[in-house]
């Protein structure tokens, strides 16, 4: 029997080496070098150059031999996962919870170089994808209903995020909105991907799913946490976008029957960051700052190793991703401070979001989304909102 071609921890630990090669012992390398190189220089002459060159020499030599040996190793690793060898790398929460956080991170390089470490976009039941047919989803949905709500998950998280701090709340909201007649529908993805990326992959998923579910597909709510609220929309743009034009099949609303965009009724993002995150902001001025000295170039590089995913939460998904006309959006921000208005609280936001970019409102008084219903929840981080008293009645209130 040939061996699962599922990742294995020595897959995980194959990256590592790599990783320490490329940003490790490169960027020690870089930056002795670099320092050397000025010491040196401010000795002119013969005197200078020799010295400067052995140094040179001797440094390349030890960091190139350093970065033999770990290629070795990983090379050797990943003989080894690919003949089954060791445990499998999502048998466990923690390897779980490192796939999700090195997806993020470099989820679009792992796509290209480590395929089999790059997570593809699925319906998840119990910590595991759920194939779209129909035998699959009615076994995986025992009850399933024609009222579906997905949710998608931010930067670096996976769908067991949901339930953080269950133990305090006492519930979550698919719990909650199950008990409401709603059927929740967690999807796990690759967050390190490029945000139309992934938009394509939630708009075919979606799609797939109305056409396989058990029972008649009623109506769709779409509930994105941070970045997740980001691919919402990237996916109602391209749903939006394919039914231009008028093709064969395609009703006067510009939605074909059975088309899961018709099907929309609410958006609701959670701390989404409509106008771009700071932080994202932040590290990418980072990046091309130390990028302009050699004996700081390699810390740049580091910075800018991040994914296509963290490289779009720069500036997010401004007007040219329209809502979607049919669908009632609900914005949900949040600040440390109790008051949206305190100097403190507008500044920082929930951490990682400005409330302003959560409302999809910028500092001129324009609206991405005018008309929508916005929430503000204070004394709560970014994460807060992923299970949060406030969020959960007023979730309850708008899909009722």
């Amino acid at each position: 029997m040939p061996p699962s071609s599922a990742p294995r921890l020595l897959d995980a630990l194959s990256l590592l080496g790599v990783v320490a090669d490329e940003l490790v012992v490169r960027s020690v390398r870089d930056t002795h070098l670099a320092w050397a190189g000025r010491a040196h220089g401010l000795t002119e002459g013969v005197a200078g150059r020799v010295p400067g060159a052995l140094h040179r020499g001797t440094a390349g030599a030890v960091y190139g031999g350093l970065g033999l040996g770990l290629r070795s190793v990983a090379s050797g690793l990943d003989r080894a996962a690919a003949a089954g060898l060791g445990p499998e790398l999502e048998a466990t929460r923690p390897g779980r919870f490192l796939a999700a956080a090195v997806n993020g991170l470099i989820g679009d390089r792992l796509l290209e170089e480590r395929p089999q470490l790059a997570i593809a976009m699925a319906v998840r039941r119990d910590e595991v994808d759920v194939d779209l047919e129909r035998p699959a989803l009615a076994a995986a949905f025992p009850d399933a209903g024609g009222r579906l709500v997905l949710f998608v998950h931010g930067l670096c998280e996976d769908e067991t995020h949901w339930a953080r701090h269950r133990e305090r709340t006492g519930t979550t909201y698919g719990e909650a909105l199950a008990a409401d007649g709603w059927t929740p529908v967690f999807l796990r993805l690759n967050t390190g991907l490029p945000l139309r990326e992934n938009g394509v992959a939630l708009a075919a998923l979606a799609q797939r799913l109305v056409e396989e579910w058990p029972v008649p597909v009623e109506r769709i709510a779409l509930v994105g946490h941070s970045m997740g609220g980001l691919v919402v929309r990237a996916a109602g743009a391209v749903a939006g976008g394919a039914a231009v034009g008028g093709p064969d099949g395609v009703d006067g609303a510009g939605s074909a029957p059975g088309d899961w965009n018709a099907l929309v009724t609410d958006v609701v993002t959670l701390g989404t960051p409509h106008l771009g995150a700071p932080v994202a902001r932040g590290v990418g001025h980072g990046s091309r700052g130390l990028a302009r000295l050699p004996e700081t170039a390699a810390f740049g590089r580091i910075l800018d190793w991040r994914s296509a995913g963290v490289h779009d939460l720069v500036a997010g998904l401004t007007d040219d991703v329209a809502p979607l006309p049919h669908a009632r959006y609900r914005l949900v921000c949040a600040t440390l401070t109790s008051s949206e208005r305190h100097p403190v609280g507008h500044l920082v936001g929930d951490l990682l979001v400005q409330p302003g970019s959560a409302a999809g409102r910028d500092r001129w008084g324009g609206e991405l989304f005018p008309g929508a219903d916005v929430l503000h929840v204070g004394g709560a981080d970014h994460w807060a909102l992923l299970n949060h008293p406030e969020v959960l009645a007023s979730l309850r209130t708008w899909l009722a």
